[in-house]
């Protein structure tokens, strides 16, 4: 009778332990598909960091005057011309007006980007709850039925140890 119940006993044992595996393996499969997405985020938004920092770096550096710069000659003899000045002037402001904006525009643009990428990961982290949740659920039912099943095998060999 030992030998009977050892011949159903280890192909039962050995089907549990391929169905643990198989549901390892997904199990490992979803991780690594939600390491690449957070992967392929972080490249992301490192590029968008670099980028806006090359942009920030270009428009300083534009601004400045660079160092190996050779020192101005003798200054001109300023001619009195009536309304050059003041078209000087009026330049100036407008070149000032105009600078001032773009930087306001970029200011606005990384803040409307900034929004974007929070509003984009609270999205993403909401879709991979969903997914954990309807994971669990699922896990929840296997193993609920794998100890129906591991309880039914444990009564059999008790029935028929008695029997």
């Amino acid at each position: 009778m030992r030998r009977s119940s050892l011949r159903w006993i280890i192909p039962t044992f050995l089907a549990l332990q391929l169905g643990l595996l198989w549901i390892q393996g997904a199990q490992l499969h979803q991780q690594n598909q939600v390491l690449q997405a957070l992967r392929e985020d972080i490249q992301s938004l490192a590029e968008s960091i670099e980028n806006s920092q090359a942009e920030t770096s270009s428009d300083e550096e534009g601004s400045a005057v660079p160092a190996s710069t050779p020192k101005p000659a003798a200054p001109h003899k300023k001619v009195a011309v009536l309304g050059v000045e003041e078209d000087q002037e009026s330049a100036n402001k407008d070149l000032q007006a105009s600078r001032e904006s773009a930087q306001k525009a970029i200011k606005e643009a990384r803040e409307v980007q900034s929004k974007l990428s929070i509003e984009e990961n609270a999205r993403k982290a909401e879709e991979a709850s969903k997914v954990q949740a309807a994971t669990n659920a699922w896990q929840r039912w296997f193993w609920g039925a794998l100890a129906v099943v591991v309880l039914a095998l444990a009564a059999r060999s008790m029935y028929r140890r008695r029997g």
